[in-house]
């Protein structure tokens, strides 16, 4: 039994035009209206039309962009019986818009697996250039084998793309990205000198962490990106400690905490009388740092002032990457230091780059390597034993603090429970669920309920606190929303003893049907009808 061929084409100027030429001057005026040029093309019938009259296919599929009475009449006079698509595209030379349409919109035409009795015809003439790539992508790829055809100057052919993606390309892309990342996750922090603080052992800190083992070892400037509580001063001390310097001291300082007079001053240093207060001399952290690390936190919270400033003293000299030259605030003599300097933000500065909000020169001064921590969301899997150190760190600090503390310890529904938390403020505000829920635990056992009670209690879980994250350095707006998502889900399901029925009423859904689809659309584990 011979394959159902389904073609799939736009409707393009070309084929306006020509259906234009067949039209009294009323019709033909709508259908020419906006399109480049507006003149009906005479004695021609068009890309589409060229083809369908040559070739016999089993379905069309006819994707547009316009809009209005054009569509319609068009669809009456190619013929084929098409079904027309019509894709709203905000701009049809952007690939990334054109993709995302196309890719969705031929996903209910071709069903994926496609059926093998079904052959794919794709028309590559109609439509902008961007639109015939989308194709050429599309269907040498996930929806290959497909067929191409052009027409032209009345003639219709099958064409060749000389290339296969998934079988010249694809495999060696992957092969070489894949083994990049294996030698960069090969070992996990426990087995990394100086990373031994950092839990967890999912494939996004084993790559960090590779990362930042191999920038370690290198006398270069450091950017540590990543939301507010992922641990960037953490993994700046381990780049210190598993690093040459390790020796040396680490000097930490939050550009955030100082108004920018005294910011100066902190970094740099001051003499005695150089502003009211300043009754002695004293080091900055540059020269504290001296044969260590200095670690910028906060780095894009610095004003443009300031910024010139680092900009000057991070300029390489020719005797040493790492030697800095500065000034202390009223003080005529350069000083020298050799300080590697490691910096953190949450913002995305490349961003405020765009924006004119920070330096260009700067961020590349800092961002000779970049290091982008993953929030806790994105690795679930480590929660637990994130929060098993955190909890470790609590019992340590409560023992010298109380003789005779007993070690508090997580239930296994506790466990449970803070991983599946989105945990939005990161591991800061894990930690402080974990010290509130400790400190309120009579027993020795935290249990859920204490967790979920310390969560609602802690900054960060609140409505505001939701609002309020930092926008870029990996925000994604789907991910976050699906996390709150999930947290209501769950909620529902433990209130209502894991039946279904109650928490679809609980949350406002008109069935159990409408629950189930989530929990199924999110992985979820559902109970009970």
């Amino acid at each position: 039994m011979p394959a159902r061929r389904v073609l799939v084409s736009w409707i393009g100027y070309a084929d306006f035009r020509a259906l234009a030429a067949t039209l009294p001057a009323g019709d033909q005026a709508e259908v020419l209206r906006g399109l480049n040029p507006p003149t009906p093309l005479a004695g021609q019938a068009g890309p589409l039309k060229t083809l369908l009259d040559r070739e016999r296919f089993d379905a069309v599929h006819l994707f547009t962009s316009h809009t209005g009475p054009r569509n319609r009449l068009y669809a009456r006079w190619v013929g084929g019986n098409p079904t027309l698509h019509h894709l709203k595209v905000p701009n049809p030379t952007d690939y990334e818009d054109v993709f995302r349409l196309v890719d969705a919109e031929l996903a209910k035409v071709v069903a994926l697996p496609r059926a093998a009795d079904v052959e794919l015809c794709v028309h590559l003439s109609p439509g902008t250039p961007t639109m015939t790539a989308v194709w050429v992508l599309l269907g040498k790829s996930r929806y290959q084998p497909a067929t191409f055809y052009q027409t032209h100057d009345g003639r219709a052919w099958v064409t060749t793309v000389p290339f296969d993606l998934v079988v010249d390309y694809v495999p060696q892309v992957l092969r070489d990205a894949d083994a990049r990342l294996q030698q960069l996750a090969a070992e996990g922090p426990q087995d990394v000198r100086g990373f031994e603080d950092v839990a967890g052992d999912s494939r996004g800190i084993r790559v960090a962490v590779g990362r930042a083992r191999r920038a370690a070892g290198r006398d270069v400037s450091v950017l540590v990106l990543g939301e507010s509580g992922t641990g960037k001063e953490l993994f700046a001390r381990a780049v210190h400690d598993a690093s040459p310097r390790r020796g040396g001291p680490f000097v930490a300082v939050n550009c955030a905490a100082f108004p920018t007079e005294l910011l100066e001053s902190e970094l740099f240093g001051h003499r005695k009388g150089a502003f009211t207060g300043a009754d002695r001399d004293r080091a900055g952290a540059f020269a504290a740092a001296d044969g260590g690390t200095l670690f910028l936190d906060e780095v894009g919270e610095c004003d443009p002032g300031m910024q010139a400033k680092l900009l000057r003293v991070l300029e390489p000299p020719a005797d040493g990457p790492c030697r800095r030259v500065f000034r202390r605030v009223g003080d005529a003599r350069a000083q020298t230091a050799d300080v590697r300097v490691v910096a953190a933000t949450n913002r995305d500065l490349l961003a405020a780059v765009a924006r004119n909000q920070f330096r260009e020169d700067l961020y590349y001064r800092l961002a000779v390597i970049t290091l982008k921590l993953p929030p806790l969301r994105d690795r679930r899997e480590d929660v637990p034993a994130v929060a098993q150190r955190l909890l470790d760190r609590i019992n340590r600090d409560f023992a010298r603090q109380e003789p005779g503390f007993r070690p508090k310890r997580l239930s296994a529904a506790a466990v449970a429970f803070v991983r599946g938390q989105p945990w939005p403020g990161n591991v800061r505000q894990l930690y402080n669920t974990l010290v509130q829920a400790a400190v309120m635990t009579d027993g020795e056992v935290i249990d859920r309920r204490d967790v979920a009670d310390a969560v609602a209690e802690v900054p960060g879980a609140g409505v505001v606190d939701q609002l309020g994250l930092p926008l870029g350095g990996g925000f994604s707006l789907e991910r976050h929303l699906e996390g709150i998502q999930r947290h209501y889900l769950r909620r529902a399901l433990d209130e209502a003893g894991g039946v279904q029925r109650r928490a679809a009423e609980l949350l406002g859904y008109r069935n159990y049907q409408t629950l189930a689809a989530q929990l199924d659309r999110l992985g979820l584990r559902a109970g009970a009808q």
